[in-house]
């Protein structure tokens, strides 16, 4: 036999195989089916002797009702009796208890009425000083506005109004050209170091030396005036910066022309006894 007549013949019997194999399957699922085709008419046959049983049953039941109320005795109605005779209330006179007030009522009452009125009197007292404080922070609000304006009215945004300042003498005006550096220079009562000069945004920081304590100012406008409180001082001094240029920045100090020391002793003057007048 020829190579290709093995091949044939192989492949018959791999058909042959297939076709043996599908058809037990089909076979096999078909007795499956029948089976339980079978089980479900059995089941249906036991469902439906129940309910023919079931039916009897109710059949007998409803016949059977009939007769048993026709046998029932009938039943007899109850007998009403009459209510006895109503006895006369004997006439009792229309007293009242009287109420006798607890004399410790009265004690509380006093009491409370005591603690309402001190009280209203202590609320009176509070809202008084209230009234007080509300005044006497509007008028120091007021003497405080009314100072930073004058103040703020003097300030000078040139080198010729610094001048007019100093001709006025009512103040001590320094003026000072700071560039950027950490090293602190000399201006008058202060000591003043320029750390930035933002000329986009037209504000500086300074670094100043106050009462031998370093303090920093931050993003301070130009015109903006910075107010200084030193020690013997009557009145704040006034930092200003009128120019900003890139890390460089000018301005003036101004301080009040006289000390609290200077103040003291003008306001005290020596009185001397007028002539002609002779002590005892």
């Amino acid at each position: 036999m020829s190579r290709q007549h093995l091949l044939l013949f192989g492949i018959l019997i791999c058909a042959s195989l297939a076709s043996l194999v599908y058809a037990t399957r089909e076979r096999s699922e078909a007795n499956a089916l029948a089976s339980s085709r079978d089980q479900m008419r059995a089941s249906l046959a036991d469902a439906r002797a129940e309910i023919q049983t079931l039916a009897s049953k109710v059949n007998s039941l409803t016949e059977a009702a009939p007769k048993e109320s026709a046998t029932a005795p009938q039943a007899q109605p109850p007998t009403v009796s009459a209510p006895p005779p109503l006895r006369r209330a004997a006439a009792r006179p229309n007293t009242r208890p009287r109420i006798v007030e607890d004399p410790r009522w009265k004690r509380v009452e006093s009491q409370l009425a005591d603690h309402q009125s001190q009280l209203a009197e202590q609320r009176e007292r509070i809202s008084q000083t209230q009234d007080d404080v509300r005044k006497t922070g509007d008028q120091l609000d007021g003497k405080i506005s009314s100072t930073r304006d004058e103040l703020n009215r003097s300030i000078a945004t040139n080198h010729e109004e610094v001048v007019q300042l100093q001709k006025r003498g009512e103040r001590n005006i320094y003026e000072f050209d700071l560039a950027k550096s950490k090293q602190f220079q000399r201006v008058g009562p202060l000591s003043l170091s320029l750390r930035k000069a933002d000329t986009k945004h037209r504000n500086y920081n300074l670094s100043m030396m106050v009462d031998d304590k370093a303090v920093d100012k931050e993003h301070v406008n130009l015109y903006e005036p910075v107010w200084i409180t030193l020690a013997g001082e009557p009145q704040p001094i006034q930092l200003v910066v009128n120019q900003i240029d890139k890390n460089h920045v000018r301005g003036y100090i101004s301080e009040p022309r006289y000390k609290n020391a200077d103040l003291a002793g003008a306001s005290a003057p020596t009185t001397a006894p007028a002539p002609g007048l002779k002590s005892r």
